[in-house]
């Protein structure tokens, strides 16, 4: 089945949820989603999308609520069902743990949220501040969010990530902790240099910053596959040797013990920064305005395109009027292809 053609596909920190969502942005009728469709594995659930009740369904059978955010022609999306779901111990332990329900981004089903507040689809991911799909919400026994998943993880990642959300697990550590522990991958071994990466000491208050330039903290990970891909293609990519002169641009360990005083003036390490900010994904960008306020972040797998599309999503100043990323990535690409140019989404 797919996102487009049956009646299930018709259908940036942690949320509390005690309470009410935040409103939702309005959603611009001309948006035109991508016609491919998502084929969505047949053991995802077909329900009347009120949380409360598919909360506690799941419960009763001893697992949990798993809500997959997801978008037709989106390639992650593809990316999870046919590769991710195709992995038979992935498909067999999501099933094992969770009860998986779908939502289109771009839906008009309703959703009645845990305090009995309903939206349709589109509103309800708005209001959740859905910017990368997939996005993943896990759900415990009680309607807290047990993990939350900005974008696509890899399969070992999301195998990890599984195994954090299941009701079995006992939460002693962080997730990111957890990831390293158990989603070791084949690296370079090495942090790789760029010629526009600030140098230490590490001071980013707002009284120190005089560039009046957005900050960009990558968080990275010597072990760490796609960081040594981020470097290789994200920041070799063409665009951005225009975009990255836009920023001031740092690196920092996701366990490093180095220095840092943050936007805020804070004076703390690079790894207690990171606890602070959640962060979890290696490599993980996380874009400050030039006061200092969070504006956006990359927290998962991202391949070229959308990599250097945050950074003119931040760079443009595009998200003070389009709180979408999604319609910015469609704005941006057509674009492109109307000057004549190539956009390669995997």
């Amino acid at each position: 089945m797919s996102m487009r053609s049956s009646p299930l596909a018709a259908a940036v920190v942690a949320i509390a949820l005690s309470a009410p969502l935040p409103a939702a942005q309005s959603v611009a009728p001309g948006f035109n989603p991508s016609p491919h469709a998502i084929d969505i594995p047949p053991w995802f659930r077909e329900t009347f999308l009120d949380l409360r009740e598919d909360i506690r369904d799941a419960a009763r059978a001893g697992k949990r609520l798993m809500v997959y955010f997801g978008q037709d022609g989106c390639p992650y999306c593809r990316e999870l069902m046919r590769v991710n779901f195709a992995d038979r111990r992935i498909a067999d332990k999501t099933q094992k743990h969770f009860h998986a329900v779908a939502i289109n981004i771009w839906g008009d089903r309703e959703v009645t949220w845990i305090d009995g507040k309903t939206y349709t689809e589109k509103t309800f991911a708005a209001a959740l501040r859905v910017q990368f799909t997939p996005t993943l919400l896990f759900f415990d026994e009680k309607g807290g969010i047990a993990l939350r998943l900005n974008g696509y993880y890899p399969p070992h990642k999301f195998d990890a990530a599984l195994t954090y959300a299941s009701p079995q697990h006992p939460r002693k550590e962080t997730f990111a902790a957890f990831l390293q522990r158990q989603a070791r991958e084949p690296a370079s071994g090495r942090l790789h240099p760029q010629p526009f990466f600030m140098k230490p000491p590490f001071d980013f208050s707002t009284s120190q910053r005089t560039s009046g330039r957005p900050l960009a903290i990558v968080f990275e990970q010597k072990e760490c596959a796609a960081c040594d891909e981020m470097h290789a293609q994200g920041f070799a990519h063409p665009a951005m040797r225009a975009l990255s002169a836009r920023f001031d641009i740092a690196r920092l360990e996701l366990f490093g013990e180095g220095a840092v005083v943050t936007p805020a003036g804070k004076r703390t390490s690079e790894a207690q920064w990171a606890r602070e900010l959640r962060v979890a994904y290696t490599p993980t960008v996380v874009f400050f305005d030039a006061r200092g306020a969070e504006l956006f972040r990359i927290e998962a797998y991202v391949r070229p395109f959308h990599f250097t599309s945050a950074f003119d999503y931040v760079a443009s100043g595009a998200y003070r009027s389009e709180p979408s990323f999604q319609r910015f990535l469609q704005a941006r690409a057509e674009t492109i292809r109307a000057a004549g140019g190539k956009v390669e989404l995997w």
